[in-house]
Parts: C-alpha cells; sequence; structure tokens
C-alpha cells in the first residue's frame, strides 16, 4: 500500500510530461499538414534522383555492359 504514494505521483508527474511534449508538438508546426508527406513516398515521379534499376519507368541496362563476376581464387 505504501508504493502508491510513490507511483501515484510519478504517474501524474509522466502524464504532464506526455502533455507537454505533444503541446510543445504541436505549436511547434510538427503535426501540420501531414497529406503531402503520406503522399510522397507514393509519388512515383521521384526527381530526386536517377531511377534505380527495375523501378517503373526506368531503362533497362544492357548486360553486356556489366563487367563479369569475379571468382574467388
Amino acid at each position: 500500500m505504501d508504493i502508491l504514494y510513490l507511483l501515484i505521483p510519478f504517474s501524474v508527474v509522466l502524464v504532464l510530461l506526455i502533455v507537454a511534449v505533444f503541446g510543445w508538438a504541436l505549436h511547434s508546426g510538427q503535426l501540420d499538414d501531414l497529406e503531402p508527406e503520406g503522399r510522397r513516398i507514393l509519388d512515383d515521379a521521384q526527381s530526386d534522383g536517377p531511377p534505380t534499376p527495375g523501378a517503373a519507368g526506368s531503362t533497362p541496362t544492357d548486360k553486356s555492359d556489366a563487367p563479369a563476376p569475379q571468382r574467388a581464387p
């Protein structure tokens, strides 16, 4: 029963800390406009760099230009 005198204030402090972090996230703009970020990962037109091999829209590579695999001695 004596442990409740420690656990109840500890849980209240923990809840207040969680509410404070959530309030900071709201006021600093961490949760503003989440829709573009969800759609950005689904966008096929990636203009960040060259297309990855095998990705939709990438050109197939000619296997004759690829170096021969090295054998272990």
